[in-house]
């Protein structure tokens, strides 16, 4: 029986590679639930987008947030509750592009949380729109001849940027991204996996990406062999690019403090109020 399953109606298009980052996303968490991860200790965010229905789909806690916005509120949930272990679902376009400040700044600090970016390269939500990931040629309602830009690497960015876990998967691997998002999970930090993600209606990679897709047999050992392997144009590497230890924002800035389990009561506050004002 599929515990993590909710009354709301699946509304993917057939064949949507979202369906796999949600298989995915469950076997993991019966996983990291069977390693001793209590589901109580377990919340989701997610923002504006084809992928953001995945919080209808799921039976967890969590919040949904504004477009680009996600990282911004997962970082306020993890330093009121320092225990929990918040996972991000953002869309390529709501997270490259309205959220990238929030994205660049939540790796820089290293922020323990887990984002999964359903990056397929096109706003689903609002008709096939292009987004930073789309690839240069791409036509949608935004670029009805054709995208003239290179598309955005993200991967390289979160390297500059100070991630300590990097990741890209692909929903056709499906054990393979599970795995991925176990380790995501478990990572002390700011932890990204990009999913190339096909969109059947407005982007359609499946045959692109099942022609071009290699596993990572080895995590590369040096920043820069990780650089190079995000920047391969020939092959599209899936696995971990970047693992590395490194001690996580809240811990730096709060030391053991958990501000939710640990505020003043509320006769405590008032007697403070009163002290304050005289």
């Amino acid at each position: 029986m599929d515990n993590l399953a909710t009354y709301a109606e699946n509304t993917w298009c057939p064949g949507c590679g979202n369906f796999g980052i949600l298989t995915a996303f469950k076997q993991a968490v019966g996983r990291l639930e069977a390693d001793g991860l209590a589901r109580k200790d377990l919340a989701i965010v997610a923002g504006i987008g084809q992928h953001g229905k995945i919080f209808d789909y799921l039976k967890l806690s969590g919040f949904y947030a504004l477009h680009g916005r996600s990282l911004a509120t997962a970082q306020g949930m993890k330093l009121a509750n320092p225990g929990l272990k918040i996972v991000v679902f953002v869309g390529d376009g709501d997270s490259y592009g309205e959220g990238l400040a929030h994205l660049v700044f939540a790796a820089k600090r290293n922020a323990d949380l887990t984002v999964i970016v359903h990056n397929n390269g096109a706003y689903g939500l609002t008709t096939g729109q292009a987004t930073p990931t789309s690839m240069k040629g791409f036509r949608g309602p935004s670029p009805p001849r054709g995208s003239v830009e290179e598309p955005f690497n993200p991967l390289s960015l979160m390297l500059a940027s100070g991630a300590t876990f990097v990741a890209r998967g692909y929903p056709v691997k499906l054990n393979h991204l599970a795995d991925l998002v176990v380790r995501a999970i478990q990572n002390e930090g700011f932890s990204l996996v990009d999913v190339l993600q096909p969109c059947v209606t407005f982007n359609n990679t499946y045959e692109l990406y099942n022609n071009s897709v290699t596993e990572l047999e080895v995590v590369p050992e040096t920043f820069e062999d990780s650089m190079a392997a995000a920047r391969r144009t020939d092959r599209l590497l899936i696995g971990v690019i970047r693992e590395v230890s490194a001690d996580p924002y809240h811990r730096q800035l709060l030391g053991d403090r958990r501000p939710a389990a640990d505020r003043l009561s509320g006769s405590q506050r008032m007697e403070a109020i009163r002290k304050t004002l005289g």
